[in-house]
């Protein structure tokens, strides 16, 4: 999976910073046993990963550099939602499609 650069910023942010990434993985958790399909899970949490970068830029390196060079344009953070999920959350098992029932003679 490939992820922008405001995605693997994030990313590596959280890699580094372990109370961070604490948090996340919890969130990610709640979310992902509270909802049912994984792609709204995907996209609540690309939503909160935006807000998130926001709320980062305007305190900790490297976001502050990055908005300063880049600028704060909304960035999708859908492919990094969707690895996360995969990576910290328990798979969930596919329900099987409803067969033809046969009869017991």
């Amino acid at each position: 999976m490939s992820l922008n650069r405001c995605e693997q910023r994030i990313f590596d942010y959280l890699q580094s910073h372990p109370d961070e990434r604490q948090h996340w993985q919890t969130k990610f958790r709640v979310v992902a046993k509270s909802t049912l399909d994984q792609h709204l899970a995907a996209n609540q949490l690309a939503g909160d990963l935006w807000r998130y970068y926001e709320e980062r830029s305007a305190v900790a390196q490297p976001f502050k550099d990055a908005v300063r060079t880049e600028g704060l344009q909304r960035t999708s953070m859908k492919n990094l939602a969707e690895l996360l999920l995969r990576l910290w959350t328990e798979p969930r098992k596919q329900p099987r499609p409803a067969g033809p029932v046969s009869p017991n003679v």
